[in-house]
């Protein structure tokens, strides 16, 4: 067995990330002290399609894999031997891509006999907050919301999870995605209306909100979706044009409305002080602005990561490895990926 030759201080994890269209490497030592987070994204190639395209992403992956761990190794000043752990994302995500970077963990973990931690993609974007805040500990409550995820999730402890509501159709993130691409803005979508809203007006359209009725944090943006469809097709009935920059505003401040309102109820249930957010929506302005908004006037703290912590990187995949790993848990190298594996799953 593989024994530590430092102290529980100075743990230093290799994370690997390749759930979806990012590859990524990290070096990070005791959880929160980032030493390189290399990233190559695959947005060219799929902003074609209007979407990941999952075959494409997969060979990319196989392309990419080891330059970039080699890069975070040189940029971090070390060799794998100066390794302590190996943490890479085994679940949700697309399988194939998943097992690209699975598959390059255990030879890893196998070759130097070091401990490797497979990872919950969610918990990752989770702790990506421990990493940009130094002060942040549980108790808390985080919204993670990007592509794929739309989850309120109590974080009791560093390894222990409460799911507090959850998208029942679509994710916020795939919402944005999907009315980016009818406004005919691109992808991938979140930025693009973020940026459009900028210049319109967030009254414009009243776009519908769901709620499900009290203690009941749950998400729908399916209905949002077909609403701005129906708006635009109604337009293009009448031969009437469409104010790119008004719909995009409307459509993103009920997303927000929604978000926000949802996490601060559930965080008020909870008695927490403490909220955080996390994923690719999380780089969201007007959700940061409205959230630190409601923050100060209902007595709750709020954080966020910086935008590069947001998307999918590695760097939170070595940051959860490491509180995994320092509670004694290890994986076997038959651990298999995962696509749709739920939170507090292990």
């Amino acid at each position: 067995m593989y024994k530590l030759d430092r102290t529980l201080d100075n743990i230093v994890v290799l994370g690997i990330e390749t759930s979806c269209d990012e590859t990524s490497a990290a070096v990070v030592m005791n959880g929160r002290n980032v030493l390189s987070n290399v990233i190559s994204s695959q947005i060219n190639l799929h902003q074609k399609y209007g979407g990941v395209v999952p075959e494409i992403a997969s060979r990319k992956h196989v392309e990419m894999i080891i330059p970039v761990i080699n890069q975070a190794l040189e940029e971090a000043g070390m060799k794998i031997a100066d390794i302590d752990v190996i943490g890479v994302t085994y679940g949700p995500g697309l399988v194939g891509a998943l097992l690209v970077g699975l598959s390059a963990a255990k030879a890893l973990a196998f070759t130097t006999g070091k401990p490797f931690i497979g990872v919950h993609h969610i918990e990752g974007h989770i702790a990506a907050n421990y990493i940009e805040h130094k002060e942040l500990e549980p108790p808390f409550v985080c919204l993670v919301a990007s592509g794929g995820h739309s989850h309120i999730v109590y974080v009791k402890e560093y390894d222990q999870f409460e799911i507090l509501g959850q998208t029942r159709d679509d994710a916020a993130g795939e919402a944005f995605d999907k009315v980016a691409r009818a406004l005919g803005l691109g992808y991938p979508g979140g930025p693009l209306i973020d940026k459009a809203s900028r210049n319109g007006d967030s009254s414009a359209i009243d776009f519908p909100r769901v709620h499900f009725g009290e203690s009941c944090y749950d998400f729908s943006f399916s209905g949002i979706k077909t609403a701005v469809l129906n708006y635009l097709n109604s337009l293009e009935q009448k031969g009437e044009p469409v104010n790119v920059e008004d719909v995009a505003a409307s459509f993103q401040q009920a997303v927000v409305d929604v978000l926000v309102d949802n996490t601060v109820e559930a965080a008020k249930a909870k008695e927490v002080k403490n909220i955080a957010i996390a994923g690719g929506v999380a780089a969201n302005s007007l959700l940061r602005s409205q959230l630190k908004s409601a923050g100060s006037q209902y007595g709750f703290n709020v954080f966020y990561p910086s935008p590069v912590l947001c998307t999918d990187n590695a760097a939170m995949i070595a940051s959860a490895a490491y509180y995994e790993f320092i509670r004694g848990r290890k994986s076997q190298l038959d651990l298999n990926a995962v696509p749709g594996l739920r939170l507090g799953q292990r």
